[in-house]
């Protein structure tokens, strides 16, 4: 039987990284809004850590209008200078440069499925996967289901959608849950409909 009071260790003893496992990570999400910030968040995160993007989190909100994808497909390059100005933020122009194509690709998808839901969690079958590990080590960087996610968002178009970035979105999105099976929150979100 897990211990009740037990969390996965990454989130060592910092409150954002905290709050984050607690309350987000392995969670479904099915809003387009969310899933979005969470394929730009991943894809920044490309040789960083999370800690470091979790900090720039509101930062990121506020530079990209919370995600307008409408608006982000539109922006041009008075709004790349601004971006690569904010310090705020991770300022690389090729990571700019691919939420703004992510942006324009996102929507496409969207015209064509309905919604970006639809589309990404076809991917697990329309489920969480509930995996079952006892150690960090165990984790694994990738999964079939990521190698194919990555492999048709290439071909739409999008970019910093590698398998190891997809496979970070599907456990920001709850697409899996990997907690430890000795964490608290891997039976809740294994109980939960």
């Amino acid at each position: 039987m897990p211990k009740t009071n037990s969390r996965c260790p990454w989130p060592s003893d910092d409150a954002l990284m905290i709050a984050y496992h607690d309350d987000e990570w392995g969670v479904p999400v099915h809003d387009d809004r969310k899933l979005f910030e969470f394929m730009v968040l991943d894809a920044n995160q490309a040789g960083l850590s999370w800690k470091t993007i979790l900090h720039k989190r509101e930062n990121f909100r506020r530079a990209l209008h919370d995600y307008d994808v409408k608006r982000i497909a539109r922006y041009g390059d008075k709004d790349v200078a601004r971006l690569l100005g904010d310090a705020g933020i991770i300022r690389n122009r090729l990571k700019i440069a691919a939420t703004i194509e992510n942006a324009k690709r996102f929507l496409d998808v969207q015209k064509e499925f309905g919604t970006f839901d639809e589309y990404i969690w076809q991917f697990t079958g329309g489920k969480t996967i509930h995996n079952s590990w006892k150690t960090l080590k165990q984790l694994p960087a990738t999964s079939r289901e990521s190698d194919a996610m990555s492999k048709d968002l290439k071909k739409r178009g999008f970019k910093f959608v590698g398998s190891t970035i997809c496979y970070a979105f599907m456990q920001a999105a709850g697409m899996v849950n990997d907690h430890l099976v000795d964490c608290f929150r891997h039976t809740q979100l294994k109980r939960a409909k």
